[in-house]
């Protein structure tokens, strides 16, 4: 698969769905449901497929692929990661990213530095940035913070400079 950047990460083949060779998408990245069509060309574990079937919703999609028959078709890709170029992805509000682009930024409350986006969790109420941060070397192993996808807590998203400014005193640090 040529320019890893050039895909985007919609999820994971799940469990097969019925006897027809449909299956439920599992482990969705943020807006992964919105990247999926009928009749997109996708990548499903690296190989090329064609959504021939898309049904459910955004909680639980369950799709079907091009050739894919029975039951055994779905289960033989079960846990292949879905990828779906980025040329055929719609296009997003202003503050809205996709979950590719946000992963490996640089997290910074102004001019102190945080740690680095390890990536976007979808939580029952907001999504939120799991932020590895940056070791203390005098002290111990620090917890990942986590990051709500609010204007209170994330003051400026910058993907082209690849930096998040956040507000830690919102966060209670």
């Amino acid at each position: 698969m040529a320019e890893p950047d050039r895909w985007l990460r919609a999820g994971v083949v799940g469990r097969p769905h019925g006897l027809d060779g449909s299956f439920h998408m599992a482990a969705t990245v943020g807006a992964g449901f919105r990247l999926l069509a009928e009749g997109i060309e996708i990548r499903v574990g690296g190989e090329p497929a064609r959504i021939a079937r898309l049904a459910g919703h955004a909680g639980a999609p369950i799709l079907r692929l091009e050739g894919a028959v029975q039951r055994a078709d779905a289960d033989a890709l079960r846990g292949r990661e879905i990828l779906v170029a980025r040329d055929e992805a719609p296009v997003l509000a202003q503050d809205e990213w996709w979950a590719a682009d946000l992963e490996g930024c640089a997290v910074r409350d102004g001019e102190q530095e945080v740690g680095v986006v390890a990536r976007l969790l979808e939580l029952p109420s907001c999504e939120v940035l799991e932020v590895t941060r940056i070791a203390d070397p005098d002290g111990p192993p620090r917890a990942a913070l986590l990051v709500p996808l609010v204007s209170d807590a994330v003051r400026e998203v910058d993907i082209e400079r690849g930096v998040i400014d956040i507000d830690l005193r919102f966060l209670g640090e």
